[in-house]
């Protein structure tokens, strides 16, 4: 038969077991706040019941349960929803930065405003009409001189604005690669921290809370896919083992190890490309041209705004509305030039001698000749910044013959905003029309964008919330299950005492009858 001292055990058993659960939910309770922490809870298991199967068992009805032990304490976690989750942040890393980046386009170009550049160049154009109405008017010579200089002005501001929120966008760019960078090595340290508990049993709860937080953070900046390795030795059944995190692109493919059972590799961006765009992408020894990569977040959308080669040409948010500016002001500039050439100024009349003189002109240079970075350089030359006189209104073939009341070259100065030029390169766009289509497709990526973060958002929140209710502590539920396991701590403790009165009886009241 069982021992008479079994229910002693059983009920030592019943107490430590409830004890370990009190214990767990202090944790749960302590670290209620705590950023990534999953709740923890106590896994119970019956203990091997008695007798044991064997040719000399006891031969007793049946077998007697022995108690209750704590296997193990796991945390409360559902890895769907943390793969759901690091998918949903990816996406909205990638379109929160890019919204950001339209968004700071948009203040700089201000359209429409009183301040723009198409209320700008509405203002020379007027100008000029003005000064048809009568070219001898000195006054109105001066509004077309101050008119031109606002309209350069313009484009060196919004050039030099938009350059300086394109290096911003790369001293960002350099830092979330330092980040990523950050991150990776932090994940392969609790790699190894978790790899050297695991082998001898334990689950190191704490460890995988903060390699989730870690993770987490990751998967704003690129896309990432998280694998796990077994570390081998005497693992639980429970362990979770160590993460190999892998770049992969928006296919799943993979793109590069970031973090290894054994390691972990830096990510590193190459300003190779031409006017030192973003070329190539490497992790660790591997090498990636910048249109293979496809990860989806932060760090992508960073190079799209920064900018990036591709077939030869750097592109990108801010690098194509570069050259956009440069476009438009190149193009109009060597118009209303090639235009202004051919009219005689008072100078010209007086002097009876064609001077060809350039209305506008490049900082750097004598002649507009580059369309690179013109933007940035255009300026009003320096004829006509040293006389009103050198603004030639009138036309005709010979000076000696043109008259100063004659208005036919300043008219057709204001018409130049209606020629059709090659500012989208097919030469099919007036000066309005393209520039219009440029602030209107800027206009739609940034609606796009704002509606996209706050899609994102969404979801994002949407997941995280599900995420929250599985793994979150909710300190109605610990008090609760604390009255729980009090009472069945209570109970076993009260088991015991029984078990005391029991055997006191046993040793010191049987057998007495005789004395």
């Amino acid at each position: 038969m069982s021992s008479t001292f079994m229910g002693l055990e059983t009920a030592r058993r019943g107490m430590m077991a409830q004890q370990s659960a009190l214990s767990t939910i202090g944790q749960n309770v302590a670290n209620a706040s705590t950023p990534g922490y999953s709740r923890q809870t106590v896994n119970f298991v019956q203990t091997e019941a008695y007798p044991a199967i064997g040719m000399d068992r006891e031969q007793i009805p049946g077998q007697i349960g022995t108690g209750v032990t704590a296997s193990s304490i796991t945390r409360v976690r559902e890895s769907f929803l943390d793969t759901q989750y690091r998918g949903e942040n990816n996406k909205l890393g990638y379109w929160q930065t890019k919204s950001d980046a339209l968004n700071q386009m948009e203040s700089v170009m201000n359209e429409p405003s009183d301040s723009g550049l198409s209320e700008t160049m509405d203002q020379f154009w007027q100008s000029l009409q003005d000064l048809q109405v009568d070219p001898t008017n000195a006054g109105a010579r001066s509004v077309v001189r101050q008119r031109g200089e606002a309209v350069a002005d313009t484009f060196n501001y919004l050039s030099n604005s938009l350059t300086t929120i394109q290096q911003d966008q790369k001293a960002q760019l350099d830092q979330t690669v330092n980040q990523v960078n950050s991150l990776v090595n932090q994940l392969s340290q609790v790699n190894q921290q978790i790899g050297s508990v695991e082998p001898h049993g334990y689950l190191p709860n704490d460890l995988y809370d903060e390699r989730d937080r870690l993770l987490d953070q990751l998967s704003s900046l690129v896309n990432i896919n998280v694998e796990y390795v077994s570390p081998g030795g005497n693992a639980n059944p429970k362990a979770e083992g160590q993460a190999v995190v892998k770049l992969v692109n928006d296919n799943g493919s993979e793109q590069g190890i970031l973090v290894s059972n054994n390691g972990s590799n830096k990510l590193n961006v190459s300003y190779d490309g031409v006017d030192g765009s973003v070329k190539t992408i490497s992790v660790g020894d591997q090498k990636l041209d910048v249109s293979q990569f496809t990860s989806t977040g932060k760090l992508q959308s960073l190079i799209e705004s920064y900018g990036y080669e591709k077939d030869g040409k750097a592109t990108g948010i801010y690098t194509d509305m570069l050259s956009k500016l440069d476009t438009l002001a190149y193009n109009f500039a060597n118009a209303f030039n090639s235009q202004h050439e051919q009219g005689f100024s008072p100078n010209e009349i007086s002097s009876k001698t064609s001077q060809n003189i350039d209305f506008f002109a490049d900082k750097t240079n004598t002649s507009i000749t580059d369309e690179k970075g013109f933007a940035s350089r255009i300026q009003l030359s320096q004829d006509i910044q040293n006389s009103l006189d050198n603004i030639a209104t009138a036309g005709g073939t010979d000076p000696s013959t043109a008259t100063l009341g004659d208005a036919t070259n300043v008219s057709a100065l204001a018409n130049i905003i209606n020629q059709k030029l090659p500012y989208g390169g097919d030469g099919q766009s007036d000066f309005r029309t393209y520039f219009q289509n440029v602030i209107g497709g800027m206009a739609v990526d940034t609606q796009e964008a704002t509606n996209m973060t706050k899609n994102s958002t969404t979801l994002q929140q949407s997941v995280d919330q599900k995420r929250q209710s599985v793994s979150s502590v909710s300190l109605d539920e610990e008090m609760s299950n604390m009255v729980q396991f009090q009472h069945a701590y209570e109970a076993s403790a009260r088991m015991i005492s029984l078990e005391d009165q029991i055997l006191d009886k046993i040793i010191n009241g049987m057998g007495a009858g005789g004395r």
